[in-house]
């Protein structure tokens, strides 16, 4: 079982107060000496740790405002390769929060990172990390988004930059941000898990640095997605939310808000009471972490043959479950499956309110929805839902889920009179 714990004290191995942890067997690593990506003792996951963690006071002093940066004081570096990132809307939806039937409803909408989602987020940290190390090519199996937002990064970084896709399971608007920012984009007949099969044994065998959320300094981006939840919401509403839901494709979001909140109860800023509920959903087509949570297992059994119109979540093999599925059990979460029509009826729904998302986005409306309707979410929640990104990222499946053009003549009689109609 994976030990999360923060109490450990400050190894030899620490840089500047900062080092990885073995999250399976405890082992210590110095964190910018050499490249590794799991324990080399016993191959489990690792986890950035630090000796000093922040408390909210420690972001008012940070050098970038509404950025990923504010928050250098809970990351390994006082400033990466930036955009910048971070600093995303928390949206206010009253429509759709009368019809979830909660206490409130607020959409933290991460589409309108620099590339379109979240992974800005983790990339900003993972490039700057492959600079300290001196690594000359970057690499990702993705589903999209990764390799979007990886290719700009490394782009800034002027580092070459490897993508694997899954052959014709990628959404077009992510291909060409990828081709566009100058990546060497491969294209693999197999699904994402091979993809990432794959680019592990090239980082094995020092290819290329790794920057899928396997590396344990993207999730430290990553966490900021927590702090700033808890910071907005609690500055607009007075408390910090009872629940954050959210898609899960390989669990990294949930391991990162997960570690973010442990950090800020170990240093004194966050009660325990006041941990929101991580509840996780995934479409049904590709549930490992749903069928792990039913189960009680402790690590999820991998599917083989996963298919969902939400591209950014068809995964099989969700790597950060060790941190995740505690992140949901400890925190009193939940996780939950939808079909792909109830994902596209909350694409829909968003999209009623102005918030464009891609389908995986909208995971996280169709499971509150679900979970409301089944009892699980009370009516007295305020919960917040997490969108990861940006309509535009899968156009084709938002013409699909969109109204359909109507032809009228080139005459304003004839408009008049097709609008009267």
């Amino acid at each position: 079982m994976a030990n999360l714990q923060l109490d450990e004290p400050e190894p030899e191995a620490a840089d500047d107060g900062v080092w990885l942890t073995c999250i399976e067997c405890g082992e210590t690593f110095a964190p910018f000496e050499g490249i590794r990506y799991t324990c080399d003792e016993c191959g489990g996951l690792l986890e950035v740790r630090y000796a000093d963690l922040p408390t909210f006071e420690d972001f008012d002093s940070a050098a970038i405002a509404d950025s990923v940066w504010r928050y250098d004081a809970a990351l390994p570096f006082e400033a990466g390769v930036s955009l910048p990132e971070g600093g995303t809307p928390l949206h206010e939806v009253p429509r759709l929060e009368a019809d979830m039937g909660v206490d409130r409803l607020r959409v933290k909408h991460e589409g309108m990172n620099p590339t379109g989602s979240f992974k800005d987020r983790g990339m900003t940290v993972g490039v700057r990390v492959a600079e300290e190390i001196g690594v000359d090519r970057l690499a990702c199996a993705s589903t999209g988004n990764t390799s979007a937002a990886l290719s700009a990064y490394g782009a800034r970084a002027g580092i070459e930059t490897l993508v694997l896709l899954p052959a014709g399971k990628v959404a077009a608007g992510k291909v060409a941000q990828a081709s566009l920012h100058g990546a060497r984009i491969l294209e693999v007949d197999g699904n994402f898990d091979r993809c990432l099969d794959i680019v592990q044994n090239l980082a094995d065998r020092g290819e290329a640095y790794l920057l899928n959320s396997l590396n344990p300094f993207r999730l430290e981006g990553q966490k900021t997605i927590g702090l700033e939840i808890l910071e907005q919401f609690h500055a607009e509403e007075g408390a910090y939310p009872d629940r954050i839901v959210l898609p899960v494709g390989n669990a990294g979001n949930t391991a990162a808000l997960y570690k973010a909140f442990r950090e800020l109860v170990e240093s004194g800023a966050l009660d325990e009471s006041d941990v929101p509920k991580l509840t996780g959903v995934q479409a049904e087509g590709s549930a490992p972490m749903v069928e792990a949570i039913e189960k009680g297992w402790e690590d999820t059994k991998r599917w083989e043959d996963v298919e969902t119109i939400a591209t950014a979540i068809r995964i099989g093999n969700p790597v950060n479950a060790p941190k995740a599925l505690p992140g949901i059990r400890e925190t009193g979460g939940t996780a939950v499956a939808v079909s792909d029509e109830q994902i596209t009826a909350a694409q829909r729904d968003l999209a009623s309110e102005g918030v464009g998302v891609e389908p995986a986005s909208a995971a996280s409306v169709a499971g509150l929805r679900k979970l409301r309707r089944e009892g699980v979410v009370e009516a007295d929640e305020q919960v917040v839902c997490l969108t990861t990104g940006h309509l535009l990222k899968d156009p084709d499946a938002a013409a699909e889920a969109g109204s359909d053009p109507e032809p009228v003549p080139d005459d304003t009689d004839a408009v008049l009179e097709h609008l009267a109609e």
